[in-house]
């Protein structure tokens, strides 16, 4: 007797850890995979939260966001993508020095009000460095992946057509949360000085990991196929493991309520107190079904 395989409208990036799931290498005889060819897959974030996909990577603070709003997603516990914060704010060196505690009353452009990098940047600012968030002029480019998220007054959209890292080589903005591998030590510098020591204190004092994007489930599949959690958090910690050694960022992928507890609950603080949730979960809540 055959089982018919479980088709699943899949959304996953190319990662080195998933590189394995992708490509056929790890499988599982009860699932097909259609992946979506949307890249990069941030851009299908929104069709996420509508519960358009089966099985898909989402944004940690989008899921929170999801989950204080009842969309129709239920989170693994395993992490598909991370990397670290500290290095990702940075200004232009041409304007002179900056330093977090000169943030209030400046121009600090992001992506989005509720992009989680953007938020691990303001919580790193506000809990390390004493940084008013309230005082900042935030300038954001897109729109949340959660209509219900409202942004507050000191947000700002930015004008049609303009780009964040063209703004901030112009000086239309102070500092700006960008990539990593923006920040040339020349003409755009960390604002967090030595950004990988502070990382390292951080890692230690909270005992916790970068987290970036987790992987969730449509609510109503996780309820009627009650094995399909333990089988895709299965097939994902698989594709990990067979990720390169020299995978940057490899320790960084980790499976696991307990694993990811410190992590989960510091980053549902920072949501919290930024006002990106009405209330502060439990690690715990983040998994009923």
């Amino acid at each position: 007797m055959t089982t018919e395989m479980l088709r699943l409208r899949t959304l996953l990036g190319d990662y080195p850890n998933t590189l394995a799931l992708k490509s056929g290498a790890v499988k599982s005889p009860r699932l097909a995979f259609d992946f979506s060819d949307l890249k990069p897959p941030q851009n299908a974030f929104k069709a996420v939260v509508r519960g358009e996909f089966d099985v898909a990577e989402l944004a940690i603070v989008t899921y929170l966001q999801a989950l204080a709003h009842g969309k129709p997603v239920v989170m693994l516990p395993t992490v598909v993508v991370a990397s670290p914060a500290h290095p990702c704010i940075a200004y232009n060196a041409a304007r002179g020095e900056l330093k977090p505690a000169d943030l209030p009353g400046l121009r600090v452009g992001i992506r989005a009000h509720s992009v989680t990098t953007v938020t691990w940047v303001r919580g790193i600012l506000a809990n390390d460095y004493g940084v008013d968030l309230d005082r900042v002029n935030w300038v954001s480019y897109e729109d949340p992946h959660v209509p219900e998220c409202v942004e507050p007054a000191n947000v700002t959209r930015a004008p049609q057509g303009k780009k964040l890292l063209d703004m901030l080589h112009a000086g239309e903005l102070d500092a700006g949360v960008v990539s990593a591998g923006d920040v040339n030590g020349v003409r755009l510098k960390h604002l967090i000085p030595d950004p990988q020591a502070a990382l390292a204190q951080w890692r230690k004092q909270n005992g916790v990991q970068p987290l970036n994007h987790v992987f969730v489930m449509h609510r109503r599949l996780a309820r009627e196929q009650p094995w399909l959690g333990a089988e895709m958090l299965q097939l994902l910690q698989q594709s990990a493991a067979a990720a390169p050694n020299d995978m940057k960022g490899r320790d960084y992928i980790q499976s696991g309520i307990d694993a990811l507890r410190p992590t989960l609950d510091l980053i549902i603080h920072y949501a919290a107190q930024q006002g990106l949730i009405p209330r502060r979960f439990a690690v715990d809540d983040l998994f009923t079904m």
